[in-house]
């Protein structure tokens, strides 16, 4: 029998600043319980730590590099590409998209039944994408003030669930197909500005990242061009402490969403034939080594949320196994009973083993802040991070799971096996000259098409 599925994401969500991935402080009751009647995927993974490319691989079922969605900017976008909208579409599957696209194509043409309260990215998108010499945002400093209380702040996410909970009351009940509901919206993504009583419920909270630009890891030649892309080293500390309050208020408000979401299946009778997945398309770095906003290869900007809940997940489970948003795509195949293409990237969520060394996955990062590309392997404990123009790392996550202790010149076979993994997937030298001329082209049509615009993302 075929089951319907909703996957509610939101838009930079570090899964660490949640309960389920123990988190002390922060309330997300909901989130908790997805994790307590379904399944936690412990390890979960974004393709990419940036929105277009994140989204546009988890639409396309391809890696980032593939369909050269490499930044920020939406120009010279492979749009002819399917997307699982198309496929499930024409397989009969009624499929439902609501929300934040960002993605390779605009939202009226991703191929879904119905869409609503879309939000593309205006052209040219993000403009910051110069590499070598690397742009600096001039004046990005200031996004450190985005942090505090306005009351409209989550006007547009709540009308995003407004929608999806009147398609769920009055649709929903009487599609006869499978149907896949896709709901998309913008928080915790910074600013991290929220309501006042969201903001006053984590007043004793503006804390500091423990692990900040004093470490080894900081100096990294990456993490030094993030910092100085977006001039991280001018915020003040109450500028930092206010930012991570705010995260936490707007963590808060993504549960209270998806509490309406599962609040609204149980009062229209959906709650047996629907599963219900909410993750995230990449993380935070929320000061971590002095960093902030996403771009990066480490764990805080990377990992992702995944937890799910329905009938066609186990209740109570933890997977422990590497996994990531191609994994998550595949589930709504399988889900519909639809043959998952067999081109395309992903293994179904619901058949993943709890703990399975061996399975590896990539995410790759060539976007604005970084002098060149990187990508991240992770496969059991053990996590790559090989660099195209800087020294590659090497960290075991079960003894070092905040990234402190490079091993990549002691733990030599460890980090040629899971090179070895990368290769088999791509040749990073050919994939970096790829990109390098790609954005070149990209930043030839900014300058020739669009001399005014300003960056976004």
């Amino acid at each position: 029998m075929s089951n319907n599925t909703i996957v509610f994401m939101s838009d930079e969500h570090n899964p660490l600043y949640s309960e389920p991935y123990g988190h002390p402080r922060v309330q997300t009751p909901n989130m908790s319980r997805l994790a307590t009647e379904g399944t936690i995927y412990s390890n979960a993974y974004c393709p990419s730590p940036l929105c277009l490319p994140s989204r546009s691989a988890f639409l396309s079922g391809k890696r980032v590099h593939d369909i050269q969605t490499y930044n920020n900017c939406n120009v010279l976008t492979h749009s002819a590409e399917p997307t699982f909208g198309d496929i499930l579409t024409a397989a009969g599957v009624y499929t439902v998209f609501m929300g934040k696209t960002h993605v390779f194509k605009p939202g009226d043409e991703m191929g879904f039944s119905k869409t609503a309260s879309i939000s593309d990215f205006k052209k040219p998108g993000g403009i910051s994408i110069g590499r070598q010499p690397l742009c600096i945002r001039k004046g990005s400093h200031q996004r450190a003030n985005g942090y505090g209380i306005r009351e409209s702040a989550h006007d547009w996410d709540v009308g995003v669930v407004n929608e999806a909970v009147k398609w769920l009351t009055e649709a929903a009940p009487s599609v006869r197909e499978p149907w896949v509901l896709i709901v998309c919206i913008t928080a915790p993504h910074f600013p991290h500005v929220t309501t006042g009583e969201l903001w006053d419920l984590y007043a004793d909270c503006g804390d500091l990242h423990p692990y900040g630009k004093e470490q080894e890891s900081a100096q990294h030649p990456y993490a030094r061009d993030l910092r100085d892309h977006f001039e991280t080293e001018q915020f003040a500390e109450e500028q930092m402490r206010g930012l991570r309050r705010g995260y936490l208020s707007c963590v808060t408000f993504v549960d209270r969403q998806l509490g309406r979401l599962l609040e609204c299946l149980e009062q229209n009778g959906l709650q047996s034939s629907t599963n219900v997945i909410y993750t995230a398309d990449h993380g935070e770095m929320l000061g971590k080594f002095g960093m902030w906003w996403k771009c990066s290869l480490y764990e805080d900007s990377i990992r992702i949320p995944c937890l799910a809940r329905g009938p066609d997940y186990e209740a109570g489970a933890e997977v422990n196994t590497p996994v990531d948003l191609h994994d998550l795509r595949a589930a709504l195949f399988a889900s519909a009973h639809v043959e998952h293409p067999a081109e395309w990237c992903g293994e179904a969520l619901q058949s993943m083993p709890h703990n399975d060394s061996g399975r590896a996955v990539l995410s790759e990062y060539h976007g604005h802040g970084t002098r060149a590309g990187g990508y991240m392997v992770r496969q059991g404990n053990w996590k790559l991070l090989y660099y195209s123009q800087a020294p590659n790392q090497l960290f075991n996550l079960e003894t070092d799971p905040y990234e402190l202790d490079n091993l990549y010149d002691t733990e030599t076979e460890k980090a040629k096996s899971l090179e070895g993994l990368l290769r088999d997937i791509c040749d990073p030298e050919r994939e970096e000259q790829r990109a390098a001329e790609f954005i070149e082209r990209q930043t030839a049509i900014i300058a020739r098409d669009y001399p005014d615009a300003e960056s976004v993302g």
